[in-house]
């Protein structure tokens, strides 16, 4: 059912963007009540609207905590239009109705990330702009909320097209998205007050992206959380559930090693992996380790790929390479394959948690970041390792970290020379990985195990 928007509140902390939709308003007649910073930004346009106290015949109170919890307001927003009681109650009461909520929340979360003063911090938790939203919300049939400034060109083009007219699916699809602003709003506070100690699990994540498919062709897949704020994507095909695996799995290993360090990764597990004084070298000798296995693979490593590195690594098929960035030379050889997707990571710091799904429940447990050192070795034999052998072994060990279990990595010098994964025994990850290292021509001797 098309409603005419005859009368709007707007009361927003972010301005930008807001002024093409107040013209909008105004070009249709529509009514506008405002509050705050909101009424003198309305107002600087130009443009007519009544200030809320003027409504409610009450100023703002309490430094601003109560400006908009009024009868008068939320009688607006709430009432229902076909119903004779309700159009009773609001004449008697001289209530008039308010068909566009137009209401943004106070940065909570970017708050939390900048201060530390429990006080500025409290005074961020939003009371009248998160009301507002939830009334305006459940009484979609009549009103249409927008709680996001992400959703103003939607609304703009909506607006436009119809004449300042909403239909119903329109109002009940803005309302659905304002109660995830609210749920994850919510959310936030919660975590916050809980100290991140997860007396509670609350996880909101915003933004879904739907993939190609999942695991699997059959399988639905969605992607939760902000890719573009860990990664700028500057060629290839759209990423898939198994890529994003691989990724995942990609950046846990790199985060481990300092030096020069290029890994090739395959169904999530390391199949190539060296440390070396100059990337191309590292590439090299990362390739040794299993070039059968690094077909089709994924690529990353801790240092700007050069044109020599690029040369070389366009000799072989791969479906993915990740780096802190790139030369131009060295990418004009990689964006010749037109679906070879190359990313650039972003300094970002993984989280602290991480979650599983199991039996329609929930596993979380604290991210294994523990890089081990000399430090944490205990020598149980008469012989002691050299300090080469006890660089290869910590070196070792980083790698079997991020292996899928049961898993046996062989490593010299600085290098990946074979690995058994995912096997049932260690017995038969070991035999793989020595099956693997004489088959690509290494010599076990002076090799460690981990």
């Amino acid at each position: 059912m098309q409603k005419k928007i005859q009368s709007a509140l707007i009361s927003v902390y972010h301005k930008e963007g807001l002024d093409v939709i107040v013209k909008c308003l105004n070009d249709y007649g529509v009514k506008i009540y405002s509050t705050g910073g909101t009424y003198s930004f309305i107002d600087y346009l130009g443009i007519s609207a009544t200030k809320i106290e003027d409504l409610t015949g009450y100023p703002s109170i309490l430094d601003g905590r109560v400006k908009t919890l009024h009868p008068k307001v939320f009688g607006g927003i709430l009432s229902i239009r076909d119903s004779k009681e309700h159009v009773e109650q609001t004449n008697l009461y001289d209530i008039p109705s308010i068909d566009l909520v137009i209401v943004d929340l106070y940065p909570f979360e970017k708050t939390v990330e900048n201060e530390t003063d429990e006080d500025l911090i409290i005074e961020k938790i939003d009371i009248g702009g998160i009301s507002l939203i939830r009334a305006a919300a459940k009484n979609y049939k009549d009103v249409l909320v927008v709680s996001n400034r992400d959703q103003y060109h939607d609304l703009h083009s909506i607006l436009e097209e119809n004449k300042c007219h909403t239909d119903l699916d329109t109002r009940k699809r803005f309302a659905k998205e304002s109660f995830g602003v609210s749920s994850a709003y919510d959310t936030a506070i919660f975590n916050w007050f809980d100290d991140y100690q997860l007396s509670e699990l609350k996880v909101s994540h915003s933004n879904g992206k739907a993939l190609r498919y999942g695991e699997n062709p059959h399988q639905k897949g969605i992607f939760f959380g902000d890719f573009d704020k860990m990664f700028d994507q500057l060629h290839g095909k759209e990423i898939s559930y198994n890529n994003l695996l691989d990724i995942d799995a990609a950046v846990n290993l790199i985060s481990e090693f300092d030096d020069t360090t290029l890994a090739i990764l395959k169904h999530n597990n390391a199949c190539g992996l060296a440390s070396r004084g100059n990337l191309v070298e590292a590439w090299k000798d990362a390739l040794a380790g299993d070039p059968v296995s690094a077909f089709g693979g994924i690529i990353i490593a801790n240092r700007i790929i050069d044109y020599g590195t690029a040369e070389e690594m366009n000799k072989l098929f791969f479906e993915i390479i990740i780096a802190p960035d790139y030369t131009e030379e060295a990418l004009n050889i990689l964006k010749q394959k037109k679906n070879r997707i190359i990313l650039v990571q972003k300094d970002f710091e993984l989280d602290k948690t991480t979650y599983r799904t199991v039996l329609n429940g929930t596993l979380v447990q604290d991210r294994d970041s523990k890089i081990e050192t000399s430090e944490d070795l205990q020598f149980v034999t008469d012989e002691k390792p050299k300090d080469s052998q006890i660089r290869d072994l910590l070196y070792a060990n980083r790698i079997v970290k991020n292996t899928k279990s049961n898993a046996i990595v062989l490593v010299k010098d600085s290098q990946l020379l074979a690995s058994g994964t995912g096997q049932t025994s260690r017995v038969d990850a070991l035999k793989q990985a020595i099956t693997k290292a004489k088959h690509f021509g290494f010599d076990l001797n002076g090799a460690v195990m981990a």
